[in-house]
């Protein structure tokens, strides 16, 4: 890069944005596409067990589609990290963008494909969203070690939780943008299994966009290439080698991350199931009434906008917050809402029974949740932070490995209690182990020296 290259980019307001945020080309390039995959798996999966409830899933597979999911995303990372590591980022999203394009697809053509009988065995509709998810988290999960070794080669170490904050603040806008999108989509027509493949038909066209946009303007000249992969003796290695901060981080996270994973795939179910929730108002403006009469679904939607408007307005001052106080208090923050939002989502409705409206204490209680994503950035600084140059695929591959492999079966577990106990019960328990992942990290947990 020449100088007068440089002296442009750090001038004028774009560089100050750019040198504010901690954004470089490639993170910049990066954060465009992991909006457009985002916008695209935010605006579809949160509606997924619905989906599959729609197409005669019972509520214990829906728990098994949440383990799968976390099998997905345990064995996903590592792969994907090695692959960005040896054959640069730009071919490995290139690739895991396709992969994520073809799931939406399935998805949407799923309803149409009807039951199938295979060897006097009826394969039914819902099979086909197990299918459609090993492709749909290609990018989400095979590019996790490849979007955190970008922003670890661009970034200056000191300022790594701003360049997270940074791509996770364009991210989580399209968190914000999809569900409301998908609410809007949704009410179009009565039959769910018709309006959500409205929703799925944008998703294709959004990973479409998003896999030509980061292919043509990713620049891979300054991507740092890793060793060859060498099979399950380099995974053992990497295991060995894991630095050594990240092992009380992922204790702490692997609990916080089990109790979530057990009622997660239940939170649109809580909504339009368990409280049967809708939202009615009318909005009143210069003499003009309108009626808002959304449906449960739709309501979901609307309230994951709420939870990510709270994720966007907080996550930029808790990653400067991070610079004087330190990571460690801003990621134990995040934990501990992870922890409690499982309790105050299935009890805080009765709580509040007597002060506010049920519609209204959902608004609330899912802008506390969206206070769970302000130690997010400061999270993935302590996981790729302490990681060599030309390694952060493999490092953030490995942690992902570690922790989502010990998360599989908590979405099992939480549809067991779901079908067969009660959902209180299940999202107490869920609740109880949170807290005790909070509390390890708050003991052991550790900031890093970064490796170079």
């Amino acid at each position: 890069m020449s100088r007068a290259r440089v002296d442009a980019e750090q001038t004028g307001l774009l560089g100050t944005l750019r040198q504010f945020f901690a954004l470089q080309r490639d993170v910049l390039v990066l954060s465009v596409a992991m909006f457009a995959f985002s916008l695209g798996f935010q605006m579809t999966s949160r509606f997924l067990p619905e989906y599959l409830v729609a197409l005669g899933a019972s509520g214990f597979v829906v728990g098994l589609f949440g383990t799968v999911g976390n099998v997905i995303s345990a064995v996903f990372p590592y792969p994907g990290g090695a692959i960005s590591d040896r054959i640069g980022s730009r071919y490995a999203l290139t690739l895991f963008g396709l992969l994520s394009t073809l799931g939406f697809g399935i998805w949407l053509v799923a309803p149409t494909l009807g039951a199938i009988s295979v060897a006097g065995l009826t394969v039914q509709p819902w099979v086909w969203i197990f299918v459609g998810l090993l492709f749909a988290q290609g990018w989400k999960s095979f590019g996790l070690g490849a979007t955190f070794a970008v922003v670890k080669q661009a970034t200056d170490p000191s300022r790594l939780a701003a360049g997270f904050a940074s791509i996770e603040t364009v991210r989580r806008t399209a968190f914000l943008i999809g569900p409301v999108v998908a609410a809007v989509l949704i009410d179009l027509h009565p039959a769910f299994t018709v309006s959500f493949r409205y929703v799925l038909a944008v998703a294709v066209g959004v990973g479409v966009i998003g896999t030509v946009a980061q292919h043509l303007l990713y620049d891979a000249s300054e991507d740092a290439l890793g060793d060859s992969f060498a099979g399950i003796d380099q995974i053992k290695r990497d295991l060995r080698e894991l630095p050594d901060p990240l092992r009380p981080l992922l204790v702490g996270d692997t609990l916080v991350r089990f109790a979530n994973g057990m009622v997660y795939v239940f939170f649109v179910l809580v909504i339009t199931q368990f409280y049967e929730v809708g939202f009615e108002t009318t909005v009143s403006l210069a003499g003009f009434s309108s009626p808002i009469d959304l449906s449960p679904p739709a309501f979901f939607g609307a309230l994951l906008g709420v939870e990510m408007l709270i994720a966007l307005l907080s996550m930029i001052p808790a990653a400067k917050a991070a610079e004087r106080v330190g990571l460690k208090p801003v990621v134990a923050v995040g934990f501990a809402v992870y922890a409690l939002f499982p309790v105050v989502l299935i009890g805080g409705p009765a709580v509040l029974a007597p002060v506010i409206p049920l519609q209204w204490a959902m608004v609330l209680i899912f802008a506390f949740s969206g206070l769970r994503f302000a130690g997010l950035p400061s999270h993935k600084a302590l996981i790729v932070g302490p990681a060599k140059q030309g390694a952060g695929g493999r490092v953030t591959g490995t942690y992902y490995l570690l922790r989502n492999t010990a998360v599989i079966p908590s979405a099992a577990l939480g549809g067991y209690l779901w079908e067969f106990v009660s959902p209180e019960i299940a999202f107490t328990i869920a609740a109880v182990i949170g807290m005790i992942g909070t509390g390890y990290f708050l003991v052991f947990g550790e900031e890093f020296e970064a490796a170079v």
